[in-house]
């Protein structure tokens, strides 16, 4: 069965942050996860929370790799996963060109080349052994293990789309978490390739977090503009654009699932058969088909569905 999280929003206060993920535990949800984009670090945000709040699984989507070494990561990573009892699933990604080489200055040659060096140094450092990567683009060396005790790593979740990134993402981590990346997609494209790379590398099967927006109205057109409006960026992105039009999409509503509460379980439905195994909400619309959508969302997560 599908495991269902929400959203949190990462630009209101930290305070709220910690009343946002308890509402969000007590309606009955599986997972509360951070963004990473222009609000709070996700981390230090997650941090605070599980200190604060049990019983909930929490979740990053995503933090870019480009600005943290993979040694800070790690040792940020795990000070998280101490802070919330082991509750973390680490959700990574390169960003974008634009923001990556347009905002921060740092090169985007061959980026899975950059993942892929990434994840040999953080990998390790994530799981209680040392680093000695002096690769082509990254060096990260390290004395032995990160001396911070009695914690697991967390889960370990790729940020991938293009196939070399659905590889690295089956082959080395515990899978992907998506964004603007459809069913059919998901069905076609996503799972079958990170499967293959998990069964090369003679691992479980791997976590498949999609995110969608969601809206439950009676108005699904005026639902489906707002949506796009609120989304406008992400059309505009290579990659994001490639997923759509895999999907034969042009905007975020066009792979949201909005509508009656039987068109959502139905999309539910049309997920966990495309392979998915956790949806992450991105709740849309007017405060009230908010408010609805989280009540109905929270009170599907841990249910039987037919």
């Amino acid at each position: 069965m599908v495991k269902i999280g929400t959203l949190i929003n990462s630009e209101s206060t930290v305070a709220d942050g910690v009343a946002q993920v308890s509402r969000i535990k007590d309606a009955g949800f599986d997972s509360a996860w951070a963004t990473q984009i222009f609000g709070n670090d996700a981390l230090t945000l997650l941090a605070v929370i599980g200190a604060q709040v049990e019983g909930i699984e929490l979740g990053t989507a995503v933090v870019p790799v480009y600005p943290r070494h993979p040694q800070v990561l790690a040792q940020q990573a795990l000070t998280v996963q101490s802070a919330t009892g082991g509750r973390l699933s680490l959700g990574i990604g390169l960003s974008h060109q634009i923001v990556v080489e347009g905002l921060w200055g740092y090169s985007f040659d061959r980026p899975a080349r950059y993942m892929r060096e990434y994840l040999e140094a953080l990998v390790p450092l994530l799981n209680g052994r040392a680093s000695s990567l002096d690769g082509e683009v990254l060096k990260a060396i390290t004395m032995g293990p990160l001396a911070i005790p009695s914690v697991e790593a967390p889960s370990l979740l790729v940020a991938a789309l293009a196939p070399a990134m659905l590889a690295l993402a089956g082959s080395v981590a515990d899978g992907t978490v998506t964004w603007m990346t459809g069913i059919s997609t998901i069905h076609s494209h996503i799972a079958p390739r990170l499967g293959e790379a998990a069964d090369r590398a003679g691992r479980g099967s791997p976590r498949i977090v999609v995110s969608l927006p969601i809206c439950l109205t009676n108005d699904p057109a005026r639902a489906a503009a707002s949506i796009d409006a609120e989304s406008a960026i992400y059309p505009t992105l290579p990659s994001y654009r490639a997923m759509l039009e895999h999907e034969g999409a042009s905007s975020a509503s066009d792979i949201g699932l909005i509508g009656s509460e039987e068109q959502i379980l139905d999309g539910i439905g049309r997920l966990e058969e495309a392979g998915g195994t956790e949806l992450v909400a991105a709740i849309g619309g007017t405060p009230e088909e908010r408010t609805a959508t989280f009540e109905l969302l929270g009170g599907l997560a841990g249910s039987p569905r037919s």
